[in-house]
């Protein structure tokens, strides 16, 4: 039932299977996630993109049949493109939100997230992220912790895992039995940066979204985490789901080379982390200069992106991934590792003269 399920709805509505048991659906460019019990009971991993809420439902209905509701709702982050369709679904299906208590903050309207950064470069997506929303949803009266013991609420079998870096209270999942992996955006398996990567969809583990990353050495432990799982399959926030050897490999790669491969070589985070607590921000480095002016960035993204299907069949025939021999061609010139870099200026703090815990976290620049 659940395949042909799965199946049916892949053309329709951008559906995919993940695992088994598991069912992804793609809105717009971020992906969301359905993860199954033998028995037929489910939880809904993440809810996409605002305005998803009815895509979700008639997926959701074609999985698992008409007037299904899913036992919870499970949250990755709490990042605009993973909570778009959270408040209505979660009123809708009269269901508990789970969060990691350090994403509290960002689902309870405390504090806005560490503001993006479209300097990091790379793409029409990063570019555009000064344009994305910041601000703070509320859910307060449908929020709940996640179990101290691990365990995930509604889904038996599997464990969640704390993996900050890209947020504060970010998590990964895991099922043991079959070593899958629903990793949100602890890393991805396309370019996330990159518009053209969101249309060509090509399958390559990238570290996490770069415009939306404010503590790059949290993220490089939580990569490594997540690689010393081994997992045979991995679902991810953005791109194609990857297994097997493949995606180990380029795993692997990741955490050697994470400094070299996934940390920009500028941005307002690359010296400096975010500060947060259990209330929000406490302080952020200053804004980085954005070296390519954002409508020229954005002009030049759309033009290129013309091109990009002719060249995906050329790179096609020509091969991709992460062979070793392409590899050491394309290997960048060796970067310090970010704590060992000097900050040319102080990090912007909070007023301390702003003695509110619940509302000083979203004065910053």
């Amino acid at each position: 039932m659940e395949t042909t399920a799965a199946q049916q709805s892949a053309n329709q509505r951008a559906t995919f299977t993940a695992a088994p048991r598991v069912f992804g659906l793609k809105t717009v460019f971020v992906n969301l996630y359905f993860a199954a019990n033998p028995d037929g009971s489910w939880v809904l991993v993440d809810t996409g993109v605002p305005g998803s809420a009815g895509k979700i439902r008639e997926a959701a209905a074609e999985i698992f049949g008409s007037n299904s509701r899913p036992r919870a709702i499970i949250l990755t982050h709490g990042h605009f493109d993973h909570v778009g369709a959270v408040k209505e679904l979660a009123e809708e299906w009269d269901v508990p939100v789970y969060a990691h208590q350090m994403e509290f903050p960002y689902l309870t309207g405390q504090s806005n997230y560490p503001p993006p950064d479209p300097s990091v470069g790379g793409g029409a997506m990063a570019y555009l992220s000064f344009a994305y929303p910041k601000k703070p949803i509320n859910i307060k009266n449908r929020l709940e912790l996640l179990p101290p013991d691990g365990s995930v609420p509604g889904l038996g079998g599997w464990r969640w895992l704390h993996t900050p870096g890209h947020s504060p209270g970010h998590i990964s999942l895991f099922r043991e039995e079959d070593r899958t992996l629903i990793a949100g955006d602890a890393f991805v398996t396309r370019n996330g940066e990159s518009a053209m990567a969101v249309m060509t969809q090509k399958r390559e583990v990238h570290g996490p979204p770069a415009y939306f990353t404010p503590d790059w050495g949290a993220a490089h432990h939580s990569v490594e985490i997540l690689d010393n799982l081994r997992p045979e399959i991995a679902a991810t926030g953005h791109g194609l789901p990857m297994h097997g050897e493949e995606l180990r490999q380029q795993l692997d790669r990741l955490v050697q080379d994470f400094w070299l491969l996934a940390v920009p070589k500028h941005g307002r985070y690359v010296h400096e982390p975010a500060v947060v607590d259990e209330y929000g921000v406490v302080s952020v480095p200053p804004p980085a200069g954005n070296p390519v002016p954002t409508v020229l960035a954005v002009a030049g993204a759309v033009a290129v992106a013309g091109l990009a299907w002719a060249a995906l069949a050329k790179r096609s025939k020509n091969g991709s991934g992460y062979s070793s021999e392409r590899s050491a061609r394309r290997r960048p010139v060796q970067r310090p590792y970010s704590h060992n870099r000097v900050l040319r200026t102080r990090p912007v703090t909070a007023d301390a003269s702003y003695d509110n815990p619940t509302e000083h976290t979203n004065n910053y620049p």
